[in-house]
């Protein structure tokens, strides 16, 4: 399986320029729309990781199509169509300098830093005696900076508001979208028999109007785990059976890799690469709840380069 793709170089109709993110690169269009391809790049602890994943760019971007539609009674968003299998074409927006975090449960870096004694993440208090994957009583809105390269940072509402990164006003109005979609998304994943356990959105803001931007409950951006045994597993203290890519940062972790100065990344083999292009399916299909089926990858970069010429040419 030698077909990801991990590198894309395009020139679209009206392009104005590019953007390589971690996982997504980003075409600017006449500073009105934004071409966002899923690439099957991979990262973990905001490191790229050597290989990656067939067929990863498409599930997470038939995802974040599914649920941006999904959601727009609460939210404008900023999707106009998806022209190829891992491409969404949409609204250029000034992005928010934040990434809305919200946890519904005690798990993955929250728990981390609990359990080394912290009982504050992002302003809020944490009670104490809590366990790996306890629920909280009301889920926490745990904010990051938004780094352009290396770690984002923790913040508090109060800090976010008192530097100017964001507005009191739109703040108030990010906290309270992002609420009601994890509220939406909670209930989404239940119907599946799944329980959404924390994730991430971005917001920006065009002509004034705040929008939802970028993916929105993929397994890149949350965290799942299947309803059915949870109590039992965690009254035994057990690990959660997950849909989200921990299972990567877990095989990184026991390989000895957090993302640490002077830490190798460890060797990615074919079979491993596989068996995450299939976990990845697999979170497709449950989260979706409809069979995964796979575009040709033969030659992925002209797919992409003749469908979205001929989406961006039918808008003239």
């Amino acid at each position: 399986m030698s077909k990801a793709l991990v590198r894309t170089d395009f020139n679209f109709p009206g392009q104005k320029s590019v953007y390589h993110g971690k996982v997504r690169d980003v075409y600017n269009i006449d500073d009105e729309l934004l071409v966002m391809v899923a690439s099957d790049r991979i990262s973990a602890f905001d490191v790229i990781l050597p290989e990656g994943i067939p067929y990863k760019g498409q599930v997470l971007n038939q995802i974040a199509s599914k649920f941006l539609d999904a959601t727009a009674d609460i939210v404008p968003n900023w999707k106009l169509a998806t022209p190829d299998p891992m491409v969404t074409v949409g609204l250029r927006c000034e992005g928010f300098r934040v990434e809305m975090i919200i946890r519904g449960y005690l798990t993955g870096s929250a728990w981390r830093d609990y359990e080394k004694g912290c009982r504050s993440i992002c302003g809020v208090e944490l009670p104490e005696g809590m366990k790996e994957n306890k629920r909280f009583p009301e889920s926490i809105l745990t904010p990051t900076t938004k780094a352009d390269e290396g770690h984002d940072e923790n913040i508090s509402r109060e800090e976010i508001i008192a530097q100017g990164i964001v507005s009191q006003e739109d703040y108030e109005q990010l906290e309270a979208y992002t609420r009601a979609l994890f509220r939406r998304g909670t209930e989404m994943a239940a119907e599946k028999g799944l329980i959404l356990v924390d994730t991430k959105y971005e917001f920006g803001k065009r002509e004034g109007k705040i929008y939802l931007i970028d993916e929105i409950h993929t397994p890149d951006s949350s965290r799942y785990f299947y309803a059915e045994g949870f109590e039992e597993r965690f009254l035994k203290g057990e690990p959660q059976k997950q849909l989200s890519k921990e299972f990567v940062r877990q095989w990184l972790i026991e390989q000895g890799f957090m993302g640490k100065e002077g830490q190798q990344v460890p060797k990615m083999t074919p079979e491993y690469v596989e068996s995450v292009s299939e976990r990845y399916i697999e979170l497709y299909e449950h989260i979706v709840g409809e069979k995964f089926v796979k575009a040709d990858i033969q030659d992925v970069p002209s797919r992409i380069e003749k469908n979205v010429t001929t989406y961006l040419e039918g808008l003239k």
